[in-house]
């Protein structure tokens, strides 16, 4: 049995030579470039890219939520982060940390929840169990705005301000790769899902391109499709 039991060291220090050892027993780090390019020219911004690979073959990854609750902060009238991404079945606090009233709700497929009026100090959370974009807002501010994006996959990242996207510990397989941003648009939108094979010897997703969007969001109705009521001065629930 030594000499078997040999060979197969050998082979497995040969298939792992260019996997990082803290990696070895979980699969490789997929890295990927995302450009964002605007009349012309890249921008000076390429973060906030959402990219997740889902399995195409073989069992499917355990998808577990995440161990540790996020949070998403209501503070000086805006949302803190501004995006969140979170596993399918994970919860989100959505705690109220200015001195006035809020009230978070989401009307899109993602996640359909109203979380009523809450004053500061208070807190309510959400349970996310299904995949999909939440947008969501105060219905009292309206310039108020946030997303939460759940996946149904543990092999997710978001990209930084150089664009760069490291996914750690995926096993070797094919996946569909996904990219998404809030307000840019992917370059060739028909090449994604894109169909990735994930080994140590390829573990790149190379560039990710999206065109640029300089226009802010969509105006928002409040959670009864009417336009905002105007702030009403003085009072501790419409304060601005």
């Amino acid at each position: 049995m030594r000499a078997p039991a040999a060979a197969l060291l050998v082979l497995v220090a040969v298939l792992t030579v260019a996997v990082p050892s803290a990696q070895r027993r979980d699969g490789v780090t997929v890295t990927g470039t995302i450009a964002v390019v605007g009349k012309g020219k890249p921008a000076a911004d390429n973060s906030g890219v959402v990219v997740w690979l889902e399995a195409r073959d073989g069992d499917r990854p355990r998808v577990e939520p995440l161990r540790t609750r996020p949070r998403m902060v209501q503070h000086n009238k805006s949302f803190e982060p501004h995006l969140l991404v979170v596993t399918v079945g994970s919860s989100v606090e959505f705690p109220n940390l200015d001195p006035f009233f809020h009230n978070v709700f989401s009307l899109f497929d993602g996640k359909r929840f109203d979380l009523g009026l809450y004053e500061a100090g208070g807190s309510r959370t959400v349970t996310f169990t299904r995949a999909g974009v939440c947008y969501v807002f105060c219905n009292i501010h309206p310039e108020m705005s946030a997303v939460v994006v759940t996946v149904d996959t543990p092999y997710y990242a978001v990209s930084d301000r150089a664009g760069d996207v490291a996914i750690a510990n995926v096993p070797p397989g094919r996946y569909a790769a996904v990219a998404w941003h809030e307000r840019h648009k992917l370059e060739r939108p028909s090449d994604f899902p894109e169909d990735v094979r994930v080994s140590a010897a390829a573990s790149s997703l190379g560039v990710i391109r999206f065109i640029e969007s300089t226009q802010l969001l969509v105006a928002h109705k409040n959670k009864y499709g009417q336009d905002y009521v105007p702030a009403q001065p003085g009072s501790p629930i419409y304060i601005k």
